[in-house]
């Protein structure tokens, strides 16, 4: 089956409808957005940032009002996010939450354990899972994944930030401060890293525990995005 790339023009105009969509449900119009990220799949049928876009937004109106309906709606919308992108972090992301918040979390965590057997070499797959038994309490867990995710890429600052947090958790604010810089030093656009840093350095001079509590559970709803 052939499918038929979008033209430049075509991406120029999906991104400006997709940020159009992000800026009406920021101002508390979910109905508008998914107007203006609907146009943007009907222009271009492979943007999989518009199918998340819209299950985001049926997520987050069909958690706030208990709405079933919009929640199988944004499953839906999900996995056809996946299937044109199945390497898509955040709707991997969006999808799992979902799983565990409508009482399915073996499902959210087979969903990213296959993303982690399909794809060796993603440190992103990994860190996803990590972050989900991070969330559910095992921490232990998720620091073995996110050392698997180092492994695979140790360039990647998301990896040490989210090791930088199990750190903290586990009470080891000198390694976590190492962790942070490491990050920091791969992306410096990362103002609640620097925080972090900053915090843990006054800490440490102080001789001040700052450690984050532990045993978190699944909040973190999905943000549509550009």
């Amino acid at each position: 089956m052939f499918i038929l790339l979008p033209s430049v023009g075509c991406n120029m105009m999906a991104s400006g409808q997709n940020i159009e969509g992000v800026r009406l449900l920021q101002q508390g119009q979910p109905h508008a957005a998914l107007q203006r990220f609907q146009q943007v799949a009907t222009t271009d049928p492979t943007n999989a940032d518009a199918y998340y876009n819209m299950a985001a937004t049926y997520h987050r109106v069909g958690t706030q009002n208990n709405d079933k309906q919009h929640l199988e709606q944004a499953e839906t919308l999900y996995n056809q996010c996946l299937d044109l992108d199945e390497n898509h972090i955040d709707c991997r992301r969006g999808l799992a939450v979902l799983l565990a918040e409508t009482s399915r979390s073996d499902r959210a965590f087979n969903l990213l354990k296959n993303w982690v057997d399909s794809n060796p070499t993603s440190a992103d797959a990994r860190i996803e899972l990590a972050r989900l038994y991070e969330e559910f309490g095992d921490v232990e867990t998720a620091k073995l994944h996110l050392n698997q995710a180092i492994q695979v890429d140790g360039n990647s600052h998301r990896a040490w930030t989210a090791l930088g947090k199990i750190r903290e958790q586990l009470g080891d604010p000198t390694q976590a401060l190492a962790n942070y810089q490491r990050s920091y030093g791969l992306n410096s656009f990362q103002p609640q890293v620097a925080e972090r840093i900053a915090m843990l350095s006054r800490s440490a001079t102080r001789g001040v525990d700052v450690t984050i509590p532990g045993n978190t559970r699944i909040v973190t709803r999905p943000t549509p995005q550009f």
